[in-house]
């Protein structure tokens, strides 16, 4: 059948007035077309057209180059660094001109009246910092437990109002001269402006988390000029535990906040000392093991007496909470003017930076070294115990050097070796006393050797810390943060133990959700993506794969949900654009390394994968919790046969 012949509209005169009625000619153009085409009007329709077609072109860029949670989380990482140098920077050097404005002045009043001086600076700065302290209860102590348990846990909220409060607190605390370190309060408030830079740039709550302990360890590195301790030390006390998903961020937080310490203050350590401390005599190790006994016992009687001090002082109602910190700057400026009349020395005020470089130079006697000890013991414990807003870290370093000097003339005295040995001994002492305390033995000796820029005692440092480390971690089991926590009523062991149950638990006895799964391709739509999710009932993390099957990428219900809140995405987003890296595991990996994972990705279920990386099934952590009660369940009853058996016919289980 023919069709109706159609209109010889083609074949209109080339001279036609009306060139919209001709039919389409050749690509090849005219000099007059240019100008007819350039005359005609761009009507509405057509703008809005092009206005459309532009629109889309931009969300297309947007969505295929802007940077994803992983790469905004790096950025922000170096922009952590950076940042947090420089607050710590700020907060030491206020502090350091506060001093000087106040105690130092205090100390150089003509006559006799520096005496009345020196007791009201102290006593007058904690009174004000007190009442600071009510209206921001969250800046109240070291700094280090509240980092702890806030990354720890969700019960407890780090805000960035403490943190600023912590550094205006500090400084006038620290500043007018009650006995608490500067390095504690550095802890929280970088950690402060890590989460509060995490917000600023719409970073997902569970990365907030994982923001904690990059300002840590920035702060602790611009505090010490120390970031190889700053790292371990992170490890080591805030998380707990060698996490590689933070390891990265961490290093790289530290090393910047270091190079922005020094290249304001210099590159100058800490402590300057003789270059010629080092291990001279092989008979000396049994005073420097000697010495981690002593720094062991001294630990313990510090903890112990903070301990059962603050909780007299929580219990003591005839004076109001914000007016107790008072006492404790009475006591320290008692302290201050008595050693300053016993023996002509300072150090008891604030950090007692300037007594530890006395005493690693060797300037000091016995006599002066213990009564700096012990002065700076009674002056710490009620600092902090009153209610005090700054750290213990100065004062465990400033009480081990004192013993290690002690120690030092001992084996002078003992041994016939020469003067040197003292400053030696103090140097090593600091690091006794800080392991036994801090319970951070890794970080106990690098922080040494980095905040003097010495090894020749690397030996000696190796063995007195871990003699004080052992000795005090089993006459007091509980390290003195975690101490602090439980006397607040903050249990952090108990989920500790409960992962500690898991270490030998692996994937392949953990019984795997086998599917179906919904999976995608990676150039599902996102129109497909949605309409999935929508039907995959309780799964939250949905595995890529390639046309062979294997995992090349996750996405997970949080990036799906992101998508579904902007539709105009529709059609422009494909899978592979917001897919994050194959994370998932194998059936021999344990089971506390996939909690680990579930918790620093924000989900509840990872892929479990086998040789040819082809998904096999998902595990949840319900199906660990099921499988770890089972396993307890025959714990026990394992248990109960053996007690049975041993106990033999008719005797008493």
């Amino acid at each position: 059948m023919e069709s109706p012949t159609k209109p010889p509209v083609t074949e209109a005169e080339p001279s036609s007035p009306e060139p919209e009625a001709a039919g389409p000619e050749p690509e090849s153009s005219t000099p007059e077309r240019e100008a007819v085409t350039a005359r005609t009007p761009l009507t509405p329709r057509g703008l809005a057209v092009v206005v459309n077609r532009s629109y889309q072109l931009w969300l297309l860029t947007k969505a295929r180059f802007s940077p994803t949670e992983r790469q905004r989380l790096f950025g922000l990482t170096i922009a952590i660094g950076g940042v947090c140098g420089l607050v710590a920077v700020a907060f030491h050097q206020s502090i350091r001109w506060v001093e000087g404005q106040t105690i130092e002045r205090a100390f150089a009043a003509p006559g006799d009246t520096w005496i009345g001086w020196v007791i009201l600076v102290p006593s007058l700065g904690a009174l004000a910092s007190g009442a600071m302290l009510y209206y921001v209860p969250g800046a109240r102590g070291s700094g280090v437990p509240q980092v702890k348990v806030a990354y720890a846990s969700k019960a407890m909220k780090l805000r960035l109002r403490d943190s600023v409060g912590k550094f205006f607190i500090g400084v006038l605390q620290i500043g007018t001269g009650s006995s608490l370190g500067r390095e504690g309060p550095t802890v929280q408030i970088c950690a402060g402006v890590a989460k509060g830079m995490g917000k600023l740039v719409g970073v997902s709550a569970q990365n907030l988390k994982l923001l904690l302990p990059v300002g840590a360890a920035a702060g602790i590195a611009a505090a010490f000029n120390a970031p190889i301790a700053a790292v371990t030390f992170t490890i080591e006390e805030i998380v707990g535990k060698l996490d590689q998903t933070l390891l990265s961020g961490v290093i790289v937080a530290a090393a910047l906040a270091a190079v922005v310490e020094r290249s304001v203050l210099g590159e100058n350590p800490v402590f300057s000392i003789p270059q010629g401390y080092g291990l001279d005599h092989a008979s000396s190790l049994l005073v420097y093991a000697a010495l981690g006994v002593a720094a062991a016992l001294v630990s313990v009687a510090f903890t112990e007496s903070l301990l059962r001090l603050r909780l007299r002082f929580s219990q003591f109602k005839k004076l109001p909470v914000w007016a107790r910190p008072a006492i404790g700057g009475v006591v320290t400026g008692l302290l201050g003017v008595g050693v300053m009349l016993a023996v002509h020395v300072g150090g008891i005020t604030g950090g007692g930076y300037e007594g530890l470089a006395g005493a690693l130079s060797g300037k000091f006697t016995v006599q002066v070294l213990l009564v700096l000890g012990a002065a700076k013991l009674v002056a710490t414990v009620f600092s902090y115990s009153s209610g005090g807003a700054g750290g213990i870290f100065a004062p465990s370093l400033f009480l081990g050097a004192m013993l290690g000097g002690a120690f030092g003339a001992l084996d002078v005295e003992v041994f016939g070796h020469g003067h040197a040995e003292v400053g030696s001994f103090a140097l090593v002492g600091m690091g006794a006393v800080f392991a036994g305390t801090i319970r951070a033995p890794i970080t106990s000796v690098l922080i040494i050797i980095e905040m003097t820029a010495g090894y020749g005692l690397t030996l000696p440092l190796m063995i007195s810390n871990m003699v004080a480390y052992g000795l005090a971690r089993h006459l007091r089991p509980t390290p003195i943060y975690e101490a602090l926590l439980e006397q607040d009523g903050i249990q952090l062991h108990a989920k500790a133990q409960a992962v500690d149950a898991l270490d030998g638990l692996s994937i392949e006895r953990v019984k795997l959700d086998a599917g179906p799964h919904a999976t995608f391709a990676p150039q599902d739509s996102s129109a497909r993506l949605l309409e999935v999710v929508e039907g995959a009932g309780r799964q939250e993390v949905y595995p890529v794969l390639d046309a062979e099957q294997r995992l090349i990428g996750i996405v997970t219900l949080d990036d799906v949900a992101a998508l579904a809140g902007e539709p105009e995405l529709g059609g422009l987003v494909c899978a592979a654009d917001i897919m994050r890296p194959p994370v998932a595991l194998r059936p021999n990996d344990l089971v506390s390394r996939a909690l680990d994972m579930m918790t620093s990705m924000g989900v509840r279920e990872i892929p479990v994968i086998d040789e040819e990386r082809r998904v096999i099934g998902l595990v949840d952590e319900a199906s660990i919790a099921r499988e770890f009660m089972r396993a307890r369940a025959a714990e026990r009853a394992d248990a109960a046969a053996s007690g049975i058996r041993a106990a033999g016919p008719g005797e008493p289980g």
